[in-house]
Order: C-alpha cells, then structure tokens, then sequence
C-alpha cells in the first residue's frame, strides 16, 4: 500500500496521534488545568475535531484565516493568540464571531484595542484578553501595570468584554510568568475586575505545566505530532514522532554523500536555534542533512552506510508545525492500517 505514497510526503501515524491526544488531556485533567490545543501544527480540522472529542475545552488559532477553517470544521470557541490589526482582517474577525458561540482575541496596544472597539457593538461584543510579555520577547506588555491598563479600557468599551490574561512563557521559566501573572491578577482584583482565565503554554514544558495557583488553560501544540526539537530534550520519544517526512535517495554521487528528493521547500530551513542541519533519518542516527537547495536535500553519510539510490527514508522534521505548513495534504495510516490522503485545510492560511 505504501507505494501509494510519491515522495516527498508528509506521513502521520494516527495511533500515534490519538496517543499523544489522549496523554496530554488526561494529564491536564490531573493537574486541573484546561487544555486548548493550538490547531497550527496540524491545520487540519480532522485532528481539531479528535482533540475536541477528547475533552479539549476549545482550540487556539494564530490566525483569522486559521479561525475560519476551523470553524468551517466545527470549533465554536475559538482563542486567536494574536494582535488583529486592519480593516480588512476586523471585517473578517467580526464575520467570524457571527457563526460560533465564543470568539476571543488578545491585545497588548491601544491601537488594536481601538480597532475591534470600532468593529464590535454590544449587541455583538467580542471576548479580549490581554497579552502579557513574561520573558519569551515577542508579543505582550512587558509589566503588569500596563496590562491592568488595558484591562481597564476593555471593561470601558461597550462592544469588548475582558476575557483575562494570556502568555507564551520562555522556555523553562514557567515560575516566573507565574509571578507576573499572580501580580497582574492582584492588581486586576484591587481594582475591581474579575479575571475570568489566566492562560499559558508552550509544549516543550508540557509535563512540568500545572496551575501554579493562577493558571487555569493551557495552551499547546507540537504535542500531537511532537518532533526532533522535543526528541533532543526529551520531552518525547521516537515512537510518539507521529509526523515523519518520507524522502527518496535520488543520488550517491560519493561514498559519503547522498541527495534527497527533500529540500529547503519541504524540509524547511528551520533549525530552532540548536542544531546543525535539517532532520533526523530514523534508523540512520550518523547520517545527517548537512545542507538543502530549494528540491534537493544533500545527505552526509559513512562509507558503510547501506542506503543506495532509489531507497526510502523517513525524517523525524527539527520543526514539524513549519513543516505542515509545506503540503497541500499528508498521507494518514488509520489504526486499521489504511492510507488516507488528508488535505491540510489550513495550509497557507497566514493571514
């Protein structure tokens, strides 16, 4: 059946999938936290619907043209984690909290603020939380003082409701966006204003998450595929890798090196900041893909490597979620061993 399968694809293996899904609900249910998935490492709204059937509480999309498909697939409460900016994308945002029972946004400015305040009556109001910066040095305001400010503005504006607060920890410093966010609670209740979530993430500290006395969902991605940047640190193990790259040795021009049918427009250039080339190839842990061209992937190998033109590998993607991104569809193997052909409905979709 696998000769179904032209190269290169995406693979997924579903049991693997459900294991993944099944796990990180079951461990949110234990710690009491709940779990809203974030939809941009699959896109698809097959596995959005599995996580929501498993006891996800609603879903997070990055972006409005993620939040529609999803929608279209069923998802009736919606976190979209990102400043909506533009009188196009507002017309779409409020089109979009029309047909599902709870739309929520972030903000972490005034001129965002202003936009959905002009875009949404209170006969239609919108959910926004405030962004916090707790480290990562991305979105968020950076100390609690200004999120109760814009918290307060929220709460003054008809058509918006204040929804609480939300941040993408750094990476192991879960503690100290605990402290922010139980201050900026603090402030929040001195004033007056009920915080009705506190929402964090981030899958690589999947298993050390827990509510830290202000927590109440988390937020998560990678988890149902998991990938090599999870591997290398431990947050998973191969066989829980359900997402692997299937290539074709299309060269051996010298014993020490080959060439894939597998390049920067597959493979991507991601390297996530810690590693030197572009996967791991299962079963051949000293091979490694030192460099990519747009179609071509060019493979270090040891002489006494046994992979020979016209053979099949599979590559463990650095970062899987850019990586779905790549394919209109990914081949999916059933529990009953089938092969599907699933299109990934929000590829693409980056605005």
């Amino acid at each position: 059946m696998d000769d179904l399968i032209d190269t290169p694809a995406l693979v997924i293996d579903e049991v693997a999938v459900h294991k993944n899904i099944k796990a990180y609900q079951a461990y949110c249910d234990k710690v009491g936290l709940k779990l809203r998935p974030h939809i941009k490492t699959h896109k698809t709204k097959r596995f959005m619907q599995q996580q929501l059937r498993a006891g996800a509480n609603g879903i997070t999309c990055q972006k409005v043209g993620e939040a529609e498909v999803m929608a279209d697939g069923g998802a009736d409460d919606i976190l979209i984690t990102y400043n909506i900016i533009g009188a196009s994308k507002l017309r779409r945002l409020k089109a979009l909290a029309q047909r599902i029972s709870k739309l929520t946004v972030v903000i972490d400015n005034t001129v965002s603020l202003h936009g959905l305040a002009q875009t949404f009556s209170e006969e239609t109001p919108l959910h926004v939380m405030v962004e916090c910066d707790t480290g990562a040095q991305r979105c968020g305001v950076v100390t609690p003082e200004e999120a109760l400010d814009l918290a307060i503005q929220i709460c003054d504006l008809q058509g918006l409701r204040f929804a609480g607060l939300m941040t993408y920890p750094k990476n192991g410093a879960a503690q100290a966006a605990a402290t922010f966010m139980r201050s900026t609670v603090q402030l929040l209740t001195n004033a007056g204003i009920e915080c009705p979530e506190v929402s964090t993430g981030g899958t690589p500290d999947m298993w050390s998450a827990g509510t830290e006395s202000v927590f109440t969902e988390y937020r998560i991605g990678t988890y149902i595929y998991n990938d090599r940047s999870l591997l290398v640190t431990k947050v998973t193990s191969e066989e829980k890798c359900a997402a692997r790259v299937h290539a074709t040795v299309v060269s051996r021009p010298t014993d020490d090196r080959l060439v894939i049918d597998a390049g920067s427009k597959v493979l991507t250039s991601d390297l996530m900041g810690m590693f030197s080339d572009y996967g791991f190839i299962v079963g051949h842990p000293h091979a490694s893909i030192k460099s990519m061209s747009e179609e071509h992937g060019v493979v270090s190998v040891s002489v006494d490597c046994t992979l020979t033109v016209g053979d099949i590998i599979e590559i463990i993607p650095n970062h899987v979620c850019v990586v779905s991104n790549m394919f209109n569809s990914a081949w999916i193997r059933t529990e009953d061993n089938q092969l599907i052909n699933q299109p990934i409905d929000a590829r693409g979709l980056v605005n």
